[in-house]
């Protein structure tokens, strides 16, 4: 409620004169005065720490549509504050440190509502700044705890690893282990169908309805819990076992477009992506991303030729070049190991130069901006796609840039062409 008074308010203010309502003077109107009326007289029962933290809410709603209108914020574009509703499925309360305490028994406490009974799913590592009390579709609530964490680095080591994740299997890794793909979504379907028969049964605005969505809500629920804590258990192996890990840049959400939506969905890649990237910051793990162009399933990985394009019903092939016979997704996954690896090493500003190691991780810097290493005066010209350079791996005498993988035109057993120039 108080929510939606403030964006009232900014979208008057706006639409009359292009003004914007400070902080102090909105939280005066819809809380302060508001509680003397007798429409708003029931917000005294309720905390002001919560009835504030809407406000900040909204003033960082429409700081992230700006940041996202003027490039500032990347990511997927953020649009204008919406009103919210109580038949919303996601409802939220949000304490501060003033709002809430932990009891020595185990329970939380809120301000104006008591003590509450929680069922924790693990020790909180240090003193939470606010608190979250979450009411999903499936009628269950979660506290959900802001904590700062320092980073635990794990000792490092000298393994590295590409995936590959596809639908068939749900990822292949570059030494040749393989993950099933559980499809958490496909095993529920026949639960779900037979609840969803019964809701469209039920009469709307009726209580026995209200009870079948929620069964559905469930369903639903145990599906995603199920799916997540099965990604969490896989990315934390990997990320354990390797120091860096390598992934290829999916178009998720175009594919969640075709007649594949359903499988892409159920394997939540993006997530899974998300969780490595998290936990290897955690844990002082490198995870890179190769660009979604790559044409890593039509490059053989071990002399470089690119085959060319084959549909997705190819499985296996045989390279024309050097006759290897290659599992579609395993030759993909080591050609992400090689194009994620080249990409770690030879960051913009780097030396890559043949025969010019690397003692260090280079730094990046703008592109287009500094010097060659030949100091000429010249800014160093782009490489057109397909180019190749050699770059010495640290303490080694091979060179990763003459991988075959990363070289598309150069035919087997030739050396590049030197640029002129």
């Amino acid at each position: 409620m108080v929510y939606n008074d403030a964006l009232t308010m900014r979208k008057r203010a706006w639409k009359a004169d292009r003004s914007k309502v400070p902080t102090g003077a909105l939280a005066k109107s819809v809380i302060t005065d508001a509680k003397k009326t007798e429409a708003r007289s029931w917000l005294g029962s309720v905390s002001v720490d919560a009835l504030q933290s809407s406000l900040r809410d909204l003033d960082t709603a429409y700081r992230n549509f700006f940041d996202s209108l003027s490039g500032k914020r990347a990511g997927r574009r953020s649009g204008l504050p919406r009103f919210k509703s109580r038949k919303d499925n996601r409802q939220s309360l949000r304490f501060s440190r003033n709002g809430f305490r932990l009891r020595s028994n185990g329970k939380l406490n809120l301000a104006k509502i008591g003590d509450v009974r929680v069922k924790w799913s693990r020790v909180l590592p240090a003193d939470s700044s606010s608190v979250t009390i979450v009411l999903d579709p499936s009628g269950r609530y979660h506290a959900s705890f802001v904590v700062d964490v320092e980073p635990d680095h794990l000792p490092e080591l000298d393994t590295e690893i590409g995936i590959d994740l596809g639908l068939t299997t749900y990822a292949v890794l570059s030494d040749g282990t393989v993950i099933d793909n559980p499809r958490f979504l496909r095993k529920a379907e026949k639960t779900l169908k037979a609840a969803q028969r019964a809701l469209s049964r039920k009469a709307k605005g009726s209580k026995n309805r209200a009870k079948a969505r929620r069964k559905v809500a469930r369903a639903h629920a145990k599906v995603a819990d199920t799916r997540l804590d099965w990604q969490h258990k896989q990315t934390t192996r990997l990320i354990r076992e390797n120091q860096a890990v390598y992934l290829e840049d999916l178009n998720v959400r175009g594919l969640a477009r075709t007649w594949l939506a359903k499988s892409v969905h159920d394997a939540g890649w993006s997530t899974f992506r998300r969780l490595l990237t998290e936990k290897a910051a955690r844990y002082g793990r490198h995870v890179g991303v190769i660009g979604r162009f790559e044409p890593t399933s039509q490059v053989c990985s071990a002399c470089g030729v690119l085959d060319g394009p084959k549909p997705l019903a190819v499985r296996e092939w045989t390279c024309t070049a050097c006759g290897t016979l290659h599992d579609r997704d395993l030759n993909a996954a080591r050609n992400i190991l090689a194009a994620g690896q080249a990409d770690r090493l030879n960051a913009c500003g780097g030396p890559v130069r043949p025969g010019v190691a690397i003692p260090r991780q280079v730094q990046p810097v703008e592109t287009g901006t500094h010097r060659n290493a030949g100091r000429t005066g010249r800014k160093p010209r782009a490489l057109a796609r397909g180019g190749c350079q050699q770059v010495s791996f640290p303490g080694s005498s091979g060179t990763i840039g003459n991988h075959p993988a990363l070289d598309r035109r150069r035919p087997a057993g030739h050396a590049p062409v030197p640029r002129k120039g």
